[in-house]
């Protein structure tokens, strides 16, 4: 498994800072949120995009995911969200990232899974992947893997396990990963408080059943990105990600084994 970092974990840092950050901790990825505070968007210009993708690759750090917000799901008409979702895959593809996060929020499969065939040309074309995460109405694995199959284009879009979601919501892990399947291409971990009180929490002093996934995950031989999305953003009086990233490092080295 490969160590990446959301930038969702610091609020206000430059990329240039937040580059700094994963090449310490030796994070090999960075996982961008999408928006105008982080100064990473589909608004960007060609020279922006360039400088952005200049940066990270000097660095000789890759990019994981770009964390977009767009809801594939959502109620209403189809043209909008396409449009959206296509501008941040070719975003991606400017940047050098390989997928888009993109969140649920509706409940019914077969509008996401409309929305998903609408991009999947231009991902095909690009390299790229759209990667739904367990969220919002659809936070367990069985909704996801709903939605994906409903979809049938394996190539251009995936699942994101967020590791907190799922149990939250009363889905066990290993029902999680049995129904994702050969979906999942990207993981965010961290830890909670618990699952009535989502508050983060440092590697492995929480509720969220870390030892159990990444056990999960090393027999499933899992071995893609696994992002740490430490929620400082919404949070902002929990500890700066830098005092995190160890805990999770130290994490993703025990279940690559």
């Amino acid at each position: 498994m490969n160590l990446s970092v959301s930038t969702l974990g610091m609020p206000g840092d430059t990329l240039e800072r937040a580059i700094g950050i994963a090449v310490r901790h030796d994070c090999r990825g960075l996982e961008l949120r999408l928006h105008p505070e982080t100064g990473v968007h589909a608004g960007l210009s060609a020279a922006e995009r360039a400088a952005v993708r200049e940066a990270v690759e000097q660095a000789g750090r890759q990019l994981s995911a770009l964390a977009g917000y767009v809801r594939i799901c959502e109620p209403g008409p189809d043209e909008p969200v396409v449009e959206a979702l296509l501008a941040d895959l070719r975003l991606a593809a400017d940047l050098g990232a390989p997928g888009v996060r993109v969140f649920p929020r509706g409940a019914d499969p077969a509008v996401g899974a409309r929305r998903l065939r609408a991009v999947a040309g231009t991902a095909g074309e690009l390299g790229l992947r759209v990667l739904v995460e367990t969220h919002d109405l659809m936070a367990t694995g069985a909704k996801v893997a709903e939605l994906l199959d409903a979809a049938a284009c394996p190539d251009t879009a995936g699942a994101l396990w967020d590791l907190l979601h799922p149990w939250r919501h009363g889905e066990a892990p290993a029902d999680t990963l049995s129904a994702l399947g050969s979906h999942l291409a990207y993981v965010q971990v961290k830890d909670a408080v618990s699952a009535n009180d989502s508050t983060p929490v440092p590697m492995g002093s929480g509720s969220v059943p870390l030892e159990e996934c990444g056990e999960l995950l090393r027999a499933a031989g899992y071995g893609g990105w696994v992002s740490l999305e430490w929620e400082r953003t919404w949070y902002p009086q929990v500890a700066p990600v830098e005092e995190i990233l160890p805990g999770a490092a130290a994490w993703v080295r025990r279940y690559s084994a």
